[in-house]
């Protein structure tokens, strides 16, 4: 019985997204992977960590992934950015982001 309750506890967790996205991080878009994008301008980098791991199970590498760009794009407007881009693969649940500043599409 307590394993099936731990295991169920554990699931709905990691089936949870932690990371809101703030007004501000919704005006910021996530470019694709690849060179600098041409007539932006750079502003920085973000790195950004969430929990990969929740005890002894990883979690789903998508969410984590989903997580860390929502990070970003809640802090990209401190650094006077509006488009941020990978800059790293994930890494333990952490990841690095070059943010830009962009003109409007």
């Amino acid at each position: 019985m307590r394993v099936l309750l731990l295991s169920t506890l554990l699931l709905s967790v990691t089936a949870c997204t932690w990371v809101p996205i703030e007004p501000v991080g919704k005006t910021v878009r996530v470019l694709p992977a690849g060179p600098a994008p041409s007539g932006c301008i750079t502003k920085g980098e973000i790195v950004v960590t969430v929990k990969s791991k929740v005890g002894f199970y990883n979690r789903n590498p998508l969410r984590v992934q989903e997580e860390l760009e929502t990070l970003a794009r809640n802090e990209a407007p401190s650094a006077g950015a509006n488009a941020v881009q990978s800059a790293a693969p994930v890494a333990d649940g952490s990841q690095r982001f070059n943010a830009f500043q962009c003109p409007p599409r």
